[in-house]
């Protein structure tokens, strides 16, 4: 991708290089320009997981198209923008969730400096939406700072796919490289529980 594609089409990944993008909707079929949702490469190389041929089965459609797991669209000019990866999908009383939407809202708040959002156990539902935020000022951590971060949140996004709770943490941990260690916070919720999930 150039430095002028990269200006007018901020936050794209670029173009297929090699084989072409597939966008994929839940039930299997290719979606509409503009619409999110598995990330395919058809007609390109293949790729193969080392010692793991089921993982490498789980990557391929009935098609035989790859997918490393992201989730994005391609937009009409064949640009790909990811948006998360399905791996941090939420399964709320079977509405899929991307936890990307709630934490691109939340880190636009003045008092947030940081925020992971994945799921819970929810013995209804089978999981519900939390967000672990890291506060510009920790002394605003509470709940008058939750009530507000959570009103934030659902002025932008269905209240189905916003938070239903926020917890607070002076540093959110990350990885020597900056990426944050989402599964260690997940991890913390579901201790002694069962999922299916990763």
């Amino acid at each position: 991708m150039g430095p002028q594609d990269w200006l007018r089409k901020r936050g794209s990944v670029g173009k297929a290089l090699l084989g072409e993008l597939r966008i994929v909707g839940e039930g299997g079929e290719v979606v509409p320009t503009g619409e999110s949702g598995t990330v395919y490469f058809a007609n390109g190389p293949q790729f193969e997981y080392h010692n793991s041929p089921e993982k490498t089965a789980d990557s391929r459609n009935a098609l035989g198209w790859s997918t490393l797991g992201d989730v994005g669209y391609v937009d009409e000019e064949g640009f790909l923008f990811l948006t998360d990866r399905k791996a941090f999908m939420i399964i709320s009383g079977g509405v899929n969730i991307y936890p990307q939407e709630s934490e691109n809202v939340l880190v636009t708040h003045p008092k947030v400096a940081d925020v992971a959002v994945f799921g819970v156990p929810n013995e209804e539902f089978g999981e519900e939406v939390k967000a672990v935020v890291q506060p510009m000022d920790m002394a605003d951590a509470g709940p008058e700072l939750e009530a507000e971060l959570l009103a934030f949140c659902r002025a932008s996004i269905s209240h189905v796919k916003a938070p239903r709770s926020i917890d607070f943490m002076s540093e959110l941990p990350r990885y020597p490289t900056g990426k944050l260690y989402k599964r260690l916070l997940r991890d913390r919720y579901w201790a002694g529980r069962e999922s299916k999930l990763v």
